[in-house]
């Protein structure tokens, strides 16, 4: 792998902001305005097959797609087979199936199971011949005002429509009104105008009141008696610790259990993920899923480099790191509510200190900004053990079924 490329990724949402899967580039390819060559993006599919190696890392997705930019020489190779056909979708343009050895690749492609996105079809009429062997169809929202989405046409029972680069949460409305599949973009770090404050919810307020507790060493009865007041975050808690085996060879069943298999360090870890999960908002999926990736992305960053109770402070200061959208209050608010060490707050806030460059790091891979490489370097990371993290916490962050 080269030490030079950073994966960065996007999601693909539905209409209820649930992340159906993502986008993954090279920094600085089509995202970045430029096109990736045949052999960048044959590297791409190489790193993500040895990440996916195995029925059961391939398993972990949950039913994910993965995205990737494509060309005829890439879906020549067998390499694409290499990942899992129900997962990955390749991108290619009206222009490239208009060749016929491509046309036949991609629709042996489709045989196997592997999906196939048609880029700029906003021009293709229904009835065109390539409706019966891609996928999906991508386009983009027209900016005259009433003007239709065209590929909305498209969709059928069979081909799903996805629009990119939407520039507005109305534009998102609009599209979500219509029906269309999918969205791909950043659109959902863009709080909503006029977002009604949320603030702590009574699952919250105890999943703090357990973290205080944790704090100041508080016998586990009293840490039982304050968690048997919501019967239903015990049941999650104990879910999320036995869904990502950690080999502690039989079932978390008790918090009086996990103390003892994990000690309360590892449980205040879990308790974070808890309080950034426990939101009742039914549009907050994608937040809640872009936090435990980062979580666990600056956790595995920072293996190596800190000390292990330090690495476990990087999962939580990736977990907390959208709680002020969440909670729809400044940041400020929030740690106003929740005692953090001070190396954790100034994370939050100035993305300085101890964590904060881990944390600015796993947000770089989600914007493409730019900073990717910068921020690594100033951590002693190469780009292979970034692409390893980053890509280790996607699978991660799935196997816990939020």
């Amino acid at each position: 792998m080269s030490e030079l490329k950073f994966i960065v990724r996007e999601p693909l949402l539905n209409a209820a902001q649930q992340i159906l899967g993502y986008e993954l580039s090279w920094f600085g390819g089509e995202q970045g305005g430029g096109m990736a060559s045949d052999d960048d993006l044959l590297e791409l599919v190489e790193v993500l097959a040895a990440q996916l190696q195995g029925a059961e890392a391939a398993a972990q997705l949950n039913g994910s797609l993965l995205f990737l930019e494509a060309t005829p020489a890439l879906i020549a190779t067998n390499v694409v087979r290499k990942l899992p056909a129900k997962n990955t979708v390749f991108r290619l343009t009206a222009a490239d199936l208009a060749d016929p050895e491509t046309l036949k690749a991609a629709s042996a492609l489709r045989l196997a199971g592997y999906g196939i996105s048609l880029r700029g079809a906003d021009a293709l009429r229904t009835g065109n011949p390539l409706l019966q062997v891609v996928s999906h169809v991508e386009g983009r929202l027209s900016h005259e005002q009433g003007a239709a989405i065209p590929i909305a046409a498209l969709q059928s029972t069979t081909v799903k429509a996805v629009v990119r680069k939407l520039a507005s949460w109305q534009e998102y409305d609009v599209c979500a009104l219509q029906g269309l599949h999918a969205f791909i973009g950043n659109l959902y770090l863009t709080p909503r105008a006029h977002a009604q404050k949320k603030g702590l919810n009574s699952a919250q307020i105890i999943i703090i009141q357990l973290m205080e507790m944790l704090r100041q060493n508080a016998d586990i009865r009293e840490l039982e008696e304050v968690l048997k007041r919501d019967a239903a975050l015990s049941y999650k808690l104990f879910r999320y610790i036995n869904s990502v085996g950690f080999g502690l060879g039989a079932e978390i069943q008790s918090l009086r259990h996990a103390v003892t298999m994990l000690g309360y360090s590892p449980l205040y870890r879990w308790l974070s993920l808890l309080l950034a999960t426990a939101s009742t908002d039914s549009h907050a999926a994608v937040l809640m899923q872009t936090a435990i990736v980062r979580g666990r992305f600056a956790e595995l960053a920072g293996q190596g480099i800190l000390p292990k109770n330090e690495a476990e402070n990087l999962f939580v200061v990736g977990m907390f790191s959208l709680l002020d959208r969440l909670l729809g209050m400044p940041m400020e608010e929030v740690l106003a509510k929740i005692q953090l060490a001070e190396p954790v707050a100034q994370a939050l806030l100035t993305r300085d200190g101890m964590y904060g460059p881990f944390l600015a790091l796993a947000e770089a891979c989600e914007l493409n900004n730019g900073n990717i490489a910068a921020l690594a370097d100033s951590l002693f990371i190469s780009a292979r053990q970034v692409n390893e993290a980053h890509l280790a916490a996607l699978l991660w962050a799935q196997a816990l079924k939020i």
